[in-house]
């Protein structure tokens, strides 16, 4: 055989492992489908975490594509995360901690009413019960968690006026779990569940009278166009966590696990950082106040917090969220509340 002839048919022969291979190296390329947090809860949802997975390889150094969709273009509700995530519909998502915690209690030990009224001790309480929350996701639900971050201080919007938080006595609240029912039963309210989404309607029809979030999220969601008054006490942090399948994780190889790991941890750092940059900003346009340059200016009249009212909240731990929310706890996972007063209780001077 001739050297040309030779030269010709390994060349083909070249091309035709090179068309052959090619599929199976498009294959390599993985795409996570990804739930956001719903669109409708503002600038931390389109400012960081959006651009972070619509630049996901960019971002974390891999060849992975995001699918990113906020839940709430999605048809699903924000309490079924877990579930649709067990199921393997989904490889990433942005859990609502509060929300999902029905499916699994034990994540609520994260963000029980009273304990975290500040940024600062909010950080201590997640440090603290980081890893209980991950290892029982991951052991019931095949679900790492990548890291946590806040929405920030949970604060009470009101359409009839209020002096103090015992005011809200007799009216309807909105919330958001059982735990912050509880407390607001303890005030003398009546806890509505409600969507964050359907929260602006049953304000604007009287379904509620009251409702708590975060302030920038109200202001994004125009609940100050329907209510009169914010009182900024933080009742809850409102804590929001990153998790992966684990059947999505151990698709990656070490070093590309750690990759991906110190990405989220950097995601995460910069909500803390955005958030509480937001809370201040948003109470100000909020009321009407400058400076005001993430939100709309509306004209709620705030509330002087008083510091019985900071005692109230911080007793709750003790007298109403910790109780009920051990009960709960321990009856799926037993010594859920002992592993909780040996880990988190030190950090907030609970005995």
């Amino acid at each position: 055989m001739s050297r040309p002839v030779l030269r010709s048919l390994l060349t083909a022969a070249a091309l035709a492992a090179a068309v052959l291979a090619a599929p199976a190296q498009a294959e390599e390329k993985l795409k996570f489908k990804v739930i956001g947090q719903p669109l409708a809860t503002g600038l931390i949802q389109k400012n960081k975490e959006q651009p972070f997975f619509e630049n996901f390889a960019a971002r974390t150094g891999l060849p992975i594509d995001a699918d990113y969709k906020p839940i709430d273009t999605l048809g699903l509700k924000d309490t079924e995360q877990l579930r649709v995530m067990k199921a393997g519909l989904f490889d990433i998502v942005s859990l609502r901690v509060s929300q999902n915690s029905r499916d699994e209690p034990t994540i609520l030990g994260l963000d029980l009413v009273g304990a975290s009224p500040d940024y600062a001790t909010g950080r201590k309480v997640t440090k603290a019960w980081f890893d209980t929350a991950d290892q029982r996701l991951q052991k019931q639900f095949g679900v790492k968690l990548l890291g946590v971050w806040p929405f920030g201080p949970q604060i009470l919007f009101c359409k009839k006026p209020i002096a103090k938080l015992a005011d809200v006595k007799g009216l309807k609240v909105r919330v958001y779990d059982q735990n912050l029912a509880k407390f607001i039963e303890m005030v003398g309210g009546t806890p509505v569940p409600v969507a964050f989404a359907d929260t602006h309607q049953s304000l604007s029809l009287g379904v509620v009278d009251c409702a708590v979030t975060g302030p920038s999220s109200a202001n994004s969601a125009g609940w100050p166009e329907v209510t009169t008054h914010q009182l900024p006490l933080g009742l809850q942090m409102a804590l929001n966590g990153y998790a992966i399948t684990l059947k999505a994780w151990n698709r990656l190889k070490p070093e590309e696990q750690a990759k991906l790991q110190a990405a989220f941890d950097k995601l995460t750092e910069e909500n803390w950082s955005y958030s509480e940059s937001l809370y201040q900003d948003a109470l100000n346009c909020n009321a009407g106040r400058d400076p005001c340059t993430t939100g709309k200016k509306f004209k709620l009249q705030e509330v002087v917090v008083t510091p019985a009212d900071g005692e109230l909240v911080r007793s709750a731990v003790s007298k109403v969220s910790l109780p009920v929310w051990a009960e709960v706890c321990d009856k799926t996972n037993p010594g859920c509340s002992k592993q909780w007063s040996a880990t988190v209780a030190p950090v907030l001077g609970i005995k």
